[in-house]
């Protein structure tokens, strides 16, 4: 029964995210974003269920005691998901769209962390199998996740670069860039 509790409380928490996520990218969008990493983003939604799927059925079987240790740092983890939510306000997204104009985020975690997010979310795949015990679920789904972040990271690295050098070269065209002396 904790097993089903624990998948009901996190499914609801993701399809909430996802409403947030899909509202953002509507506003990024009209503002004329552009995404990348398109290719790998399919990823998210089989890693995603199947994890919760297997935390739930591991869980269920194993019949193992609510582990509170892990419910508190779980509790922990999404003070800071939600902190790195609204850091970014309407960029944060599950998508990487690169918004015209935008600045890249320094405050919140971000002074500490170049990806916090991700190491929420990296955690919380670990911590939260182990709430109802389901430690092989948390050691696989943490592998799998980490090679996902392994194309995931690079994506969004190359997006923010390409953004970067756009905006150079905008501004060389432009006359407010780099100007040679002669």
């Amino acid at each position: 029964m904790p097993a089903i509790v624990l998948l009901m409380v996190v499914a609801i928490q993701r399809l909430f995210e996802l409403r947030i996520a899909k509202r953002n990218e509507a506003w990024a969008r009209s503002q004329g974003a552009k995404e990348y990493g398109q290719d790998h983003y399919w990823m998210f939604f089989v890693l995603h269920p199947l994890w919760m799927l297997s935390f739930t059925l591991e869980g269920y079987f194993r019949d193992a005691p609510v582990q509170w240790w892990a419910v508190g740092v779980y509790l922990i983890l999404q003070l800071l998901r939600y902190q790195v939510i609204s850091t970014l306000g309407p960029y944060w997204n599950t998508r990487i769209l690169i918004v015209p104009g935008g600045q890249r985020i320094s405050k919140g975690l971000y002074r500490f962390l170049k990806h916090p997010n991700y190491v929420v979310v990296a955690l919380e795949i670990f911590i939260t199998p182990l709430i109802v015990g389901a430690w092989m679920t948390a050691l696989v789904f943490t592998v799998l996740n980490a090679l996902v972040m392994l194309v995931r990271i690079p994506a969004e690295e190359r997006a923010l670069r390409a953004y970067l050098a756009e905006g150079r070269k905008q501004e060389t065209a432009e006359g407010q860039g780099p100007r040679a002396e002669g």
